[in-house]
């Protein structure tokens, strides 16, 4: 490399880290101003009673949530700054899983850059889900295998396991990274070796030891969370229309610049003769191996776009690879030069444009979007509307039917309001049971308007008032209309106990 090749590269590299931080502190604005989402709201319940494991995943995201909080307090970006300061070692991770497959620090750079911005990556860790840490684990999965074949050292294993546990931690997606491992050191004749050495086993024993809280809260109870995610799929449910979604909305994910150019590094990889095959096989694995399981699912049940999350690490990394590695005819470089070169600036018109969707509806004119039923557009002034008609009640608790809504009311209410789902006791067990005495006077019933009185509430209460209605707007659009209902003289145990589905088959 000439001297001049070198500052350029240092040139660029520099640049990409600036960008980086520059889209760390826009996510952070954007979480500040964003309202939450009803998962988050729900995942900051979670926080406020840590436990080994819960009803719909593991704990990493109620962990995540707990120390932002402590540092920002319980709102918007308090729930969201660790995770989106989590995007700062992600970034390294990639950037230097990339710098030691490859040997380049400019595609190193590149899959940096491409990872933030990603959709998967910008909005993943600024909503924070079970994908938002995952993401994070992921890239570090990938960095530890990476100097596992840079050193060949033994104890970079342990590093691989705690990453796998971390994963796992997150999400249960992450077991398959165990096969996508063993298939990497199987697939590659000079990797062969570590099958006989304790080394990877102890990495897999250490997963484990991190993973045994997530198993024993699941032994505690009926192995509820393992059979609702694990049962997603059905192999009689045979429903292949929803395996049409994976690409558009992967191609959104990604954002379309960016997708192309992981499909075109997925391709170059495959080739014989593009990379070294110890690295080339790694990121193989960690892409394949989980989309295919994710096309078997989709024959079967709709798979969510962030799920795909584990593969984003690996997907850009590919989509970095440098020329000497894949090479190109000239007609196929033209169009990667061009992806290469918009990638990013698309990609941050289209955050911006999604925020500012999201936030005030003007881009689609207010009318209706994917947007309005998640985010919490609109929730405090119905907050204060459901707080002033608990207070003519004088009700000692308010009722939801779904989790969404129990979780924005808890969110939004004053701070030590009593806020109850009835049912689904399940997704509650960590908590404390609330006083019976609080059940047994009046009750503040939120639902939304058009559903009407549910069967749940005709049956528990004797006696049923509705005092209220309120509107949750986003500008001029009506996104929903609640109806608030005072009940009291249950008829019979106000919270319903029945087992969740999972535990009824």
């Amino acid at each position: 490399m000439t001297p001049a090749a070198g500052a350029d590269d240092a040139r660029f590299v520099r640049n990409v880290w600036l960008t980086v931080a520059g889209l760390v502190v826009l996510r952070l604005i954007a979480a500040a101003v964003t309202p939450i989402t009803f998962d988050e709201a729900y995942y900051w319940m979670w926080s406020k009673h840590l436990a080994g494991g819960y009803y719909d995943h593991p704990p990493m995201v109620a962990w995540v949530i707990r120390l932002g909080t402590l540092l920002a307090g319980d709102r918007e970006l308090g729930v969201r700054l660790v995770s989106v300061l989590l995007g700062l070692p992600m970034t390294y991770a990639v950037y230097r899983s990339a710098e030691i497959l490859f040997g380049s620090v400019r595609a190193a750079a590149t899959a940096a850059l491409l990872l933030n911005v990603t959709l998967m990556a910008a909005v993943g860790t600024l909503i924070v889900t079970p994908d938002a840490p995952l993401l994070v684990a992921s890239s570090f999965v990938l960095f530890f295998c990476a100097k596992v074949l840079e050193t060949g050292r033994g104890v970079w294993w342990l590093a691989v396991g705690a990453a796998v546990g971390a994963a796992l931690l997150s999400k249960y997606t992450a077991m398959f990274f165990g096969a996508a491992i063993l298939i990497w050191l199987v697939a590659v004749p000079k990797l062969r070796p570590w099958l006989a050495s304790p080394w990877p086993y102890l990495g897999g024993l250490l997963a484990f030891a991190i993973f045994s809280p997530v198993i024993l809260w699941n032994a505690d109870h009926q192995w509820v969370s393992f059979i609702k995610q694990l049962g997603r799929a059905r192999i009689e449910d045979f429903r292949p229309v929803y395996i049409a979604e994976l690409i558009p909305t992967q191609f959104a994910f990604a954002t379309p610049l960016v997708f192309i150019l992981g499909v075109m590094g997925l391709y170059g990889l495959a080739r014989r003769r593009a990379g070294e095959a110890p690295a080339r096989v790694l990121v193989e694995a960690m892409v394949w191996l989980i989309v295919a399981y994710f096309c078997w699912h989709s024959l079967h049940a709709r798979v969510e776009a962030n799920w795909f999350a584990p593969i984003y690490p690996a997907f850009v990394v590919a989509a970095a690879a440098p020329p000497p590695l894949v090479v190109w005819h000239p007609r196929q470089q033209r169009p990667g030069a061009f992806c290469l070169r918009w990638a990013a600036p698309a990609s941050i018109v289209m955050f911006v444009a999604l925020i500012v969707q999201a936030n005030t509806g003007w881009l689609s004119g207010y009318r209706r979007d994917a947007t309005v039923r998640s985010v919490g557009v609109g929730w405090q002034p119905l907050a204060a509307a459901v707080e002033d008609a608990r207070k003519r009640a004088g009700a000692s608790c308010v009722l939801a039917m779904d989790y969404g809504t129990t979780a924005w009311l808890s969110f939004y209410l004053p701070k030590g309001t009593c806020v109850l789902q009835p049912i689904q006791r399940i997704r509650w067990v960590n908590f404390p049971e609330p006083d019976p005495r609080q059940l047994s006077g009046t009750q503040l019933f939120v639902d939304e308007a058009q559903i009407g009185l549910r069967f749940y509430v005709t049956e528990t209460f004797a006696a049923i008032a509705k005092i209220g209605e309120a509107e949750r707007r986003r500008g001029p659009l009506t996104i929903e209309t609640y109806a608030f209902y005072a009940v009291s003289r249950p008829q019979r145990e106000v919270l319903d106990r029945t087992p969740p589905p999972e535990l009824q088959r």
